[in-house]
């Protein structure tokens, strides 16, 4: 059991009132007793009793020093979620409003709402950062909840554990790092290295703890030297060793490629004092002991992270020649270095008041921003990553006020991080004083100047390809949605329009309004425009609305039932249990021995698609896939007929793909030889260059099955010049 971790309701409540006597206590021991009433008989994949998760949850967030109706939260947590008749009404009747809002941000939103995984994850995760900007407080239960589900992952099966674990590396890791919750974070890291990489882990392990002994007298060395010191100038201090932890250690190894022997600094020596001005005084001394390595002094007092982490870190060379890091910081600066967000909570009469949060939860309002923007699931998750994950860089404005912006950012970014107006209308940009050109990457210590025109014309399109900041990119977008409603519109249509073609249907017949209302809502669209138009600008795919459009039709229609065609009775075929025919494509129609077939082009269905036959006068039967909109969009149902692929056949079909790809030279010279390597026959193509330096290329190949043509895909997917790759 881990310090954090409570065993029963004493333990949870002793440890609240330490921090804050004069707590809710009557709501903690409330939620205990619902939540553990709710999950009776409930079992983890461990066979634990499962009421012991969000006792856990609870006790994470008792250690973080928070309040009584977010501890209370803990234990609700996933009631909702995992009981029958605990719902939201239920939790705030009960609890109180508050607590309702606390548990309803935390709650997944269910998967029959969505058409992948992606999507699904997607959206709970754009709900919980919705719900943070309002309380801060949910993520921090999202996290106590993710670090005790990490805890306990060796009980999912091996493909669970490294999806979840590629999930939390890539959110909830960065998440509790932008709130500074270090604690969290370095858990979450190495419980993350320890599933996605076992092997490294463990290697890690073992070559880390050969050395435990020599490090650790090294460390007692250092500390007793620098102790004497200290000690004559008559302050109040802490000092401690500590080792840094292994996915620190291991990130390092893999984006430096260095082996574990040419990492130096595994350790750094801690040193907490009372004042701003001690630190810098500890600081002189470090320097005057020891030799500092060149470019490793960071002063993170004067020029804070945006997380609130505030300290001195120096890299100093020892007397036997190893390298290690001091770390200067005041003990409040330590309590928020380590509880980063909770510690900034305050407590009054039961109310919390946040102290200063606004300015210091800047990047989650530019989340906020950009995120309603982007409908798409897989740029959102995408975006998350990248602006949650990317190393940050400080640049100074003209009048020497900080910015900080991720590295690699532009002059653009930083002209839309001051405004959208000054981005809007930049033109140019002075960096340090000289001009330089608008894709100039920035670093630390610039001195920006954005050239700005009243008459500019307004953002390039190309701009789009230079920024790195999503807050930059939904900006543009803006502009070329406001700007181009009427074209986007159009745009839009005819994109829908053909992707309609391209699935096999017509869009009119699925534009009923009771097929809309659901995707204007999910999407917050104001009207159908509004729709036509995220699809002409980038904002959602208009594959995304078709396929949701096709689920509302096949929701509200009632499914045709195949019928069998009236033959004579002298046929011994149309007798109950009558065998079905076979002809020479590999098609068994029921009840029509011999009878003439060919494949419908709208669909073009291949071995492993669900199929049926449809009664063509004069020309046999037309087989279709059962996914085809023209089954449904059939008035005359006793000309259905049933139909299935032969289980012997070597019959060739012919499979039609299209691709997106980046245009370049020699792009389908490249392809055809590509695909004559793997042994493809191609049998027709046609290719176009679209306006935006992309190509579309349509290919029909011969191919033996579905599964034949999905690998296809596949391997062509894999491809560095293919944006998108479908099925015709």
């Amino acid at each position: 059991m881990t310090q954090d971790e409570c065993r029963n309701l004493d333990e949870l409540v002793g440890t609240l009132v330490k921090y804050h006597p004069e707590a809710n206590v009557q709501l903690v021991e409330k939620a205990y007793h619902f939540a553990e009433q709710a999950h009776e008989g409930q079992r983890r994949k461990s066979g634990e009793p499962y009421f012991t998760h969000p006792l856990t949850v609870a006790g994470i967030l008792a250690k973080l020093m928070l309040d009584a109706p977010t501890i209370a939260a803990g234990l609700l947590h996933d009631t909702v979620e995992d009981c029958e008749n605990v719902t939201l009404e239920v939790i705030e009747k009960e609890f109180g409003q508050e607590v309702a809002l606390l548990v309803d941000g935390v709650t997944k939103l269910k998967r029959l709402d969505f058409s992948s995984r992606v999507e699904q994850q997607a959206e709970s995760i754009r709900k919980m950062i919705l719900a943070m900007s309002k309380d801060i407080r949910v993520v921090l239960i999202k996290l106590a909840d993710r670090t005790h589900n990490m805890r306990t992952l060796k009980s999912q099966p091996p493909e669970s554990q490294k999806r979840i674990a590629q999930e939390t590396l890539d959110i909830y890791a960065p998440l509790a790092h932008r709130l500074g919750v270090y604690k969290i974070k370095q858990e979450l890291e190495d419980l993350c290295l320890r599933y996605l990489d076992p092997e490294g882990y463990q290697n890690l392990i073992v070559k880390v703890g050969m050395k435990r002994a020599e490090r650790e007298a090294n460390i007692r060395a250092v500390i007793n030297t620098l102790s004497d010191k200290i000690k004559e100038m008559n302050v109040h201090y802490e000092i401690d060793g500590r080792p840094k932890h292994f996915y620190s250690i291991y990130r390092k190894m893999v984006l430096q490629h260095k082996p574990f022997e040419q990492i130096f600094d595994l350790i750094a020596i801690r040193v907490l004092v009372d004042t701003v001005q001690d630190c810098y005084a500890v600081l002189g001394i470090v320097h005057t002991l020891w030799k500092q390595i060149p470019n490793r002094f960071k002063d993170y007092i004067s020029m804070p992270k945006p997380n609130m982490y505030q300290s001195l870190h120096t890299t100093v060379v020892g007397e036997n020649g190893m390298p290690f890091e001091v770390q200067i910081r005041t003990y409040e600066m330590h309590r928020i270095a380590e509880y980063g967000i909770a510690a900034h909570w305050r407590y009054k009469e039961g109310k919390q008041v946040a102290d200063a949060l606004d300015n210091k939860l800047y990047w989650l309002r530019q989340i906020l921003d950009w995120q309603n923007d982007t409908r798409d699931s897989e740029e959102f998750i995408k975006s998350l990553k990248v602006d949650l994950f990317s190393d940050e860089i400080f640049v100074f404005t003209p009048k020497g006020e900080i910015v900080d912006l991720p590295k690699g950012a532009t002059p653009i970014d930083f002209a839309y991080r001051i405004h959208s107006a000054v981005g809007n209308k930049c033109v140019g940009a002075k960096v340090n004083g000289r001009i330089v050109t608008l894709d100039t990457p920035l670093s630390t210590g610039d001195f920006v100047e954005i050239i700005t025109q009243q008459n500019s014309k307004g953002p390039s399109r190309d701009w789009l390809k230079i920024v790195k900041t999503s807050q930059a990119k939904a900006k543009i977008r803006q502009f070329y949605k406001k700007e181009l409603k009427d074209e986007n519109i159009a745009n839009g249509k005819q994109m829908l329009d053909y992707e309609a073609k391209r699935q096999g249907g017509a869009l009119p017949p699925l534009l009923k309004a009771e097929y809309l209302e659901p995707i204007l809502r999910k999407y917050s669209f104001a009207d159908v425009d509004d729709m036509y138009a995220a699809v002409g600008c980038g904002g959602i795919t208009a594959a995304q609305v078709v396929t949701r459009l096709r689920e509302e039709q096949k929701s509200h229609e009632k499914p045709l039932v195949p019928v069998m065609p009236r033959v004579p009775e002298e046929n011994p075929h149309a007798r109950a249990g009558g065998h079905a025919s076979k002809n020479d494509m590999g098609i068994m129609v029921a009840g029509l021995p011999g009878c003439q077939v060919h494949f419908a082009k709208c669909c073009t269905p291949l071995p492993g698609d669900e199929i049926i036959g449809y009664i063509t006068r004069g020309r046999g039967v037309t087989i279709h896939s059962k996914e085809c909109m023209n089954v449904n969009a059939s008035h005359d149902p006793a000309r259905w007929v049933e139909a299935e692929w032969s289980e012997t056949t070597n019959t060739s079909y012919n499979g039609s793909i299209q691709i997106l790809a980046a245009d370049r030279h020699n792009l389908l010279a490249d392809l055809m030889s590509y695909l004559s390597a793997q042994k493809v026959t191609v049998c027709a193509l046609n290719a176009r260059v679209n306006s935006n330096q992309t190509c579309t290329i349509e290919l029909t190949l011969q191919v033996a099955n579905k599964q034949e043509l999905d690998w296809v895909i596949k391997q062509i997917a894999k491809r560095q010049d293919t944006i998108e790759i479908f099925r015709v």
